[in-house]
């Protein structure tokens, strides 16, 4: 959790990332865009409010619930 930490703290300093990661609630919590790939092709892009609570795409949706929890 100590590089999350770090991570979350240079986002709050307004330091532009490119973070690839399984960790949904990070991604949720520090992101200002998410782009979610599947098979190495981007399959949805938006705002975190976008991806996270209305994903238009039934690979996003199923990727989330597993990943989430829902």
């Amino acid at each position: 959790m100590q590089v999350l930490n770090v991570m979350r703290d240079l986002a709050a300093e307004g330091m532009t990332m490119v973070v690839v990661t399984h960790e949904m609630e990070f991604a949720r919590s520090v992101s200002d865009r998410v782009v979610f790939m599947d098979a190495g092709v981007i399959a949805e892009q938006g705002s975190p409010e976008d991806i996270f609570g209305n994903p238009r795409e039934p690979r996003t949706r199923e990727f989330l619930a597993r990943y989430l929890g829902e």
